[in-house]
């Protein structure tokens, strides 16, 4: 069989109608000639009696075909047979006059329903062949047909072929009714979850808004209607502040829950014809279509930021959250989708730098400053590489008898074409890259290496102090990168003091407390260092455990010209006192100042005044 006739097969006939129904055809089929035969027994028609007897037999092995589910032998088989039978009782009967002649456009309908369509055509042309033999033969006196008189024996032949026909198309019509409507219901559910695949494809499955692909959509669409109007599209690159602190802290699921808050309340505040969607984390994007004006954009900026603002509450906590947005604007900014976005985000991260809950704009001052971010980050990665970065150390000293007592150890930067780069240069790429948890573990092993040297050298014992940033609690491995160094090193733990800022100790998580006590239990210090800038709390400095302020320079170097900073000084030194915790006033550059401090109880003294930040040897020669 050729590759045709193959695909004539496997397509013609799709139709198959169960086991259970063919094999009720094949009982009807043998009902209907047991009803003829049992009439050609009665009037002795042997021809007859033969021909019904073959049906008869031919159903029964159909049948049993039907049974063992062959139907693709079975069908073939009754429609042959049943053909065969019913065109060589017309040939020695009655010829075209016979009711016999019902049974083939029965068989036709049957054919074209249940067989293939070879089969299909097999039959019309035989049934076309044996209507002109039978012609033939009457043109030629070779047989004369003559109508049978009607009678109860004609009339029970064509009632049984009629009641037989209809009784086999009504069972088949009917299944088919049945097909059509599974099929009906099949597309239904078909189309449903095609439509659901669809808006599953578009939309963000946790907060339910569309995603960056239908949003790339809408920006396309919104710029085509812009180009119409002559009115402008902004679109806004949102960020979650601090998401990731909250997220590590209560929980995914709270942060999850806070995500499709976030995503009502941006809902809510959005005109009509607006788009708020989820780019991904903590991120959300929100097309502003068909903008008349830059101050019309800044009302719902503005409308954005007030009510992500209001105060809500997760797993019994009230918490204010803020985002940081950075906009792009068509058509100034591009347009397309690709262009826009990139800016956007460019304008994202510049309100971030600015202190976060805050919006910039983009402008192409901004893409310079992002290539040189870029730049940075690629450098510092070579510098760590490289061993590029030293240490720079500054004593920390007794107010009453000038002892040094600690030193910090600085981080500086010997870039091979800048020279000395201090810390304030690439300190927030090295945050925003995540490069400073690398530096910050390379810190602390040099560090308390170095005090080993010292000791080795015969310096006293005194605290080397490191600072930590933000990024290194929340993704760094801190506890162990404090042991590691401890243990490689051999330095006493009740030698290294870990320096914070009171905005590290904000959010109060849970998991900053147990971090901070497991510290504290390794035998650490921890110092907050530039206090009296921040979120200043009594609360914390005994739940974390503190053991020393360092007092902000800011205060300290106008203290003796401004008394608002001189009380504010004061209330430091007395409050930590009263907690039973150690002062440093940083940024101490005369002697004026030193001795006003030293009156006011401040226990210990950093500055120019005692030393700048030098070098390892340097600062040996120094103490000795």
């Amino acid at each position: 069989m050729d590759a045709d006739v193959k695909k004539d097969e496997k397509v013609h006939g799709s139709y198959r109608p169960s086991v259970q129904r063919l094999t009720h055809i094949a009982d009807l089929l043998c009902i209907v000639l047991l009803v003829i035969g049992g009439r050609a027994v009665a009037l002795g028609g042997e021809l007859d009696i033969l021909l019904s007897t073959l049906g008869v037999v031919a159903a029964l092995v159909g049948r049993y075909l039907i049974q063992r589910e062959r139907t693709e032998l079975a069908v073939p088989l009754l429609l042959g047979v049943m053909m065969v039978l019913v065109s060589v009782s017309m040939v020695v009967n009655q010829g075209l006059y016979s009711g016999a002649l019902l049974s083939y456009p029965c068989l036709l309908i049957a054919a074209g329903m249940l067989a293939s369509r070879r089969v299909f055509l097999g039959l019309l042309v035989s049934m076309l062949g044996m209507v002109a033999l039978i012609t033939w033969i009457s043109l030629n006196g070779m047989h004369t047909y003559v109508a049978v008189p009607h009678g109860p024996g004609r009339m029970l032949v064509v009632s049984s072929l009629l009641v037989l026909g209809a009784v086999a198309m009504w069972l088949l019509a009917n299944d088919l009714h049945h097909a059509r409507e599974n099929l009906d219901h099949e597309i239904f559910q078909l189309e449903n979850s095609q439509a659901s695949l669809n808006y599953l494809a578009q939309h963000d499955p946790l907060t339910d808004l569309p995603n960056r692909s239908l949003i790339e959509e809408r920006v396309g669409n919104a710029i085509g209607r812009a180009r119409q109007s002559g009115k402008m599209v902004a679109l806004l690159f949102l960020d979650l502040d601090h998401f990731k602190i909250i997220n590590d802290s209560l929980g995914h699921i709270a942060g999850d829950q806070l995500l499709r808050e976030i995503a009502s309340r941006l809902k809510k505040v959005v005109r009509g014809g607006d788009t708020v969607s989820r780019q991904g984390g903590d991120e959300f994007l929100i097309v502003l279509a068909e903008v008349d004006s830059i101050d019309a954009m800044t009302a719902v900026l503005m409308r954005i930021q007030t009510l992500v603002a209001q105060p809500l509450t997760l797993q019994d906590m009230e918490l204010v959250v803020s985002l940081s947005i950075g906009i792009s604007v068509y058509p100034q900014d591009g347009d397309d989708f690709g262009t826009l976005l990139k800016k956007a985000d460019t304008a994202m991260y510049q309100a971030k730098s600015a202190g976060r809950n805050a919006y910039r704009l983009f402008s192409d001052e901004m893409s310079a400053d992002t290539y040189a971010r870029l730049g940075m980050e690629q450098d510092l990665r070579q510098a760590l590489v490289r061993n590029e970065f030293e240490l720079h150390y500054q004593p920390i000293v007794d107010m009453r008898d000038g002892r040094v007592v600690a030193v910090e150890a600085l981080l500086r930067w010997r870039h091979p074409e800048r020279g000395m780069v201090g810390p304030d240069a690439f300190i927030q790429v090295a945050e925003q890259s995540g490069l400073i948890v690398e530096m910050g573990i390379w810190v602390l092993q040099q560090a308390c290496q170095q005090m080993v040297i010292w000791q080795g050298e015969g310096l006293p014992e005194v605290l080397i102090s490191v600072n930590l940033s933000a990024v290194q609690m929340h993704r760094g491995d801190l506890e162990q990168s404090v042991r590691d160094a401890l243990q490689r090193t051999g330095l006493k733990a009740s030698l290294l003091e870990l320096e914070l800022t009171e905005s590290m100790l904000l959010h109060d998580s849970e998991a900053s407390i147990l971090l901070l006590q497991r510290l504290k239990q390794l035998g650490v210090k921890l110092a907050i260092d530039d206090f009296g800038t921040g979120y200043s709390n009594l609360s914390y400095l005994q739940r974390f455990q503190v053991d020393r302020l360092k007092i902000d320079r800011s205060f300290v170097q106008s203290i003796i010209s401004n008394e608002q900073n001189r009380a504010i000084v004061t209330a430091i030194i007395q409050m930590a006192h009263s907690l039973e915790l150690e002062t440093t006033a940083e940024g101490i550059e005369d002697e004026a100042t030193r001795q006003l401090l030293a009156a006011l109880g401040c226990d210990c003294g950093q500055g120019y005044l005692f030393s700048r930040p030098v070098s390892a040897s340097k600062f040996m020669a120094q103490v000795r």
